[in-house]
C-alpha cells in the first residue's frame, strides 16, 4: 500500500511544476538546467499601468515567503511585469513568461494579460506558496518560455446567490479561486423565486422582503449597493467582469411577493422556499411591469461597469409563448437604453433578438434550431450545456450534495466536450465562450461551493482558455492531480475524484 501511495506521489511530482499548469498554456518550452529562486532580496518591478497586478502578486507571495518583495517601477533583476515586448500572438488577454537564472519577466499587451501571467507564475512555484502564513523555502521557478493566449474571450463561472444567499466574503473567496484558472467573468444570479439579493432603491421591498428568505426557509439576505459595488471592484482588480442576472418573466416569485401590483390579479403570493420551477410570471400586459423592469435595469446598470446585463428568460412555463415574445421584445430595448448588452438563457433566442444579444445555451441536447438561427444572424453563443458544465450536478449517485436531473457529471465528463463543435450549426467562430453555472438549491456553505466546483471548474476553464489541439484527458488528469496540494494549502474543500491521480 505504501509503495502505491509513493508511486502516486512520484507521478504527481513528475508533472510539477512546468507541466502542471491549468489551463494548459498554448506553448511551453522548458529551459533545462535553469532555475530562478525567489529570495529575501527579490524585487517586483512593474511598468506603468502594471502596479495593480504587481501589488496583488506581491500580497500573495509575501504571505507565504515572508519576503518584503518591494514593488517599484524600476528595472533590473527579479520579477518584472512589462506592458510591451510580448510575442504578438498573445493578443489582448495573453502573456509571455521568460524564466532565467536572474529573474522572471512577464510581458503582455494589457494588464489583464499580465494578471493571467501572474496566475501561471503562482502555479510554477511550489504549492506552499498559497499558504496563509510564512513557510520555509526554497522558492524555485523552473526555467521556461511560455507564450499563452485564450481560445475564447469569455470564460465564466456563475454563482446562484438567490436560492441560498452568500455573503460578500464568500463571493470574494470564489473570485480568488476562479481567477487562478483564468476565469474572467462571474455571473451572479441575483433573483429567483426564493430570494431577491440586490437593493433597488425605487423598489426597496424587493430586497427587504423578497430577500428575507431562501430555500428551506433560512434568513436569506441581500447586498446593499455599497456591498455589490465592492464585489464589482474586487473582481475588477482580478480582471473579472461581474455579470448580474435578474431573471424574468419567470423565476420571479420573490418580486411578485414583494409588490402586489406586479401580479395580474393584484394579489401578492406568499414567499417561496421550495425548489420547484416554472410557476411564476410577471404580468406581461401591465404597464407597471415595464416601469419595474426599467427601474431595476437602470439601477443595476449604474452599479455595473461591465458590458452585460443578464435578463434570464428561462423556464417561463407560466407565460404563454405570445406573452413571452412580447415581454422579451420590450425588455431588450430597455437593456440597450442603459448602455448594456443583453445575455439571456437560450430560450430568448426564439424571439429573434438583435445580434448583440448573447443566448446562453443550457440545454441537454446537441441541437437547438433557435440558437443556431441566432448564431446565423450574428449572435455569439455562450456555451453552458447542463450535461457537461453544470457544477451543481452530482459527481455520482453517492455525492452528498447536488442534483442529477441533467445526469451525473464526473471530471472527465466535464472535460471531454468541445465548445466550438458541440451544438449543431454553431461553430467555433459563433461561440463567445464557456460558463460553468453553480445553482445552489442544495448548496449552503462556502465548503459546498468548493466541493462542487473543484475539480470540475478547472476542467471548464481549460476548455475556455487552452487551444483545442492541446485537449488531452490523460495529460489533464495528471496536471489536475498536481493542483490537489495547492488546494489543500488554500483550504479548498475539493472532491477527490477517483478519476484523478491525487498525490
Amino acid at each position: 500500500m505504501a509503495s502505491t501511495t509513493l508511486a502516486a506521489s512520484q507521478a504527481a511530482a513528475a508533472v510539477a511544476p512546468i507541466d502542471s499548469v491549468v489551463p494548459v498554456p498554448a506553448s511551453v518550452q522548458a529551459v533545462p538546467n535553469v532555475t530562478y529562486n525567489l529570495t529575501s532580496g527579490t524585487q517586483i518591478r512593474a511598468a506603468e499601468g502594471a502596479t495593480g497586478v504587481a501589488d496583488l502578486l506581491a500580497a500573495t507571495l509575501r504571505r507565504s515567503t515572508g519576503f518584503a518583495l518591494p514593488v517599484s517601477q524600476s528595472t533590473g533583476d527579479g520579477i518584472s511585469l512589462q506592458l510591451s515586448g510580448a510575442d504578438p500572438q498573445v493578443g489582448q488577454q495573453g502573456y509571455q513568461i521568460d524564466v532565467s537564472a536572474t529573474g522572471v519577466a512577464i510581458k503582455a499587451n494589457t494588464a489583464a494579460g499580465l494578471f493571467a501571467g501572474t496566475q501561471t507564475l503562482r502555479q510554477l512555484l511550489p504549492a506552499k506558496v498559497e499558504a496563509p502564513s510564512v513557510q520555509g523555502g526554497p522558492w524555485p521557478v523552473p526555467g521556461a518560455r511560455i507564450v499563452d493566449h485564450p481560445r475564447f474571450a469569455y470564460r465564466g463561472a456563475m454563482l446562484d446567490v438567490a436560492r441560498h444567499f452568500f455573503t460578500p466574503d464568500v463571493v470574494k473567496r470564489y473570485i480568488d479561486e476562479i481567477a487562478l484558472y483564468k476565469i474572467n467573468h462571474l455571473h451572479l444570479r441575483l433573483s429567483d423565486d426564493q430570494g431577491w439579493r440586490i437593493m433597488i432603491d425605487s423598489w426597496p421591498r424587493l430586497a427587504t422582503y423578497g430577500g428575507s428568505t431562501q430555500v428551506g426557509g433560512g434568513p436569506g439576505g441581500y447586498y446593499t449597493k455599497a456591498q455589490y459595488s465592492d464585489i464589482v471592484a474586487y473582481a475588477a482588480a482580478r480582471h473579472i467582469t461581474i455579470v448580474p442576472e435578474i431573471d424574468m418573466p419567470g423565476h420571479t416569485n420573490a418580486a411578485l411577493a414583494s409588490y402586489a401590483e406586479l401580479n395580474c390579479n393584484n394579489t401578492a403570493p406568499p414567499l417561496y422556499t421550495g425548489t420547484n420551477v416554472g410557476f411564476s410570471s410577471l404580468c406581461v400586459l401591465k404597464d407597471v411591469t415595464y416601469r419595474f423592469v426599467d427601474d431595476v435595469i437602470r439601477e443595476l446598470a449604474a452599479l455595473t461597469p461591465g458590458p452585460y446585463i443578464h435578463i434570464g428568460g428561462d423556464e417561463a412555463q407560466s407565460t404563454s409563448d405570445a406573452d413571452y415574445r412580447t415581454f422579451v421584445n420590450k425588455v431588450l430595448p430597455i437593456v440597450a437604453k442603459y448602455g448594456k448588452q443583453p445575455i439571456g438563457w437560450h430560450e430568448v433566442a426564439k424571439v429573434n433578438p438583435p445580434a448583440n444579444s448573447t443566448p446562453q445555451f443550457w440545454g441537454t441536447t446537441t441541437s437547438n434550431s433557435a440558437v443556431t438561427a441566432a448564431a446565423n444572424r450574428g449572435s455569439k453563443i455562450l456555451m453552458s450545456p447542463a450535461t457537461k458544465s453544470y457544477l451543481d450536478m452530482k459527481y455520482n449517485s453517492s455525492t452528498p450534495i447536488g442534483l442529477n436531473w441533467a445526469g451525473y457529471i464526473e471530471v472527465r465528463t466535464a472535460y471531454d466536450w468541445n465548445p466550438g463543435a458541440y451544438l449543431s450549426g454553431v461553430g467555433e467562430a459563433a461561440v463567445r465562450g464557456v460558463e460553468a453555472p453553480l445553482w445552489t438549491e442544495t448548496v449552503r456553505t462556502r465548503q459546498d461551493i468548493e466541493y462542487l466546483a473543484f475539480p470540475r471548474l478547472p476542467a471548464i476553464a481549460e476548455l475556455g482558455w487552452s487551444p483545442w489541439a492541446k485537449h488531452n484527458w490523460d495529460a489533464f488528469r495528471q496536471r489536475l492531480g498536481a493542483q490537489g496540494p495547492r488546494w489543500q494549502v488554500m483550504g479548498v474543500n475539493y472532491y477527490r475524484s477517483t478519476q484523478v491521480p491525487w498525490p
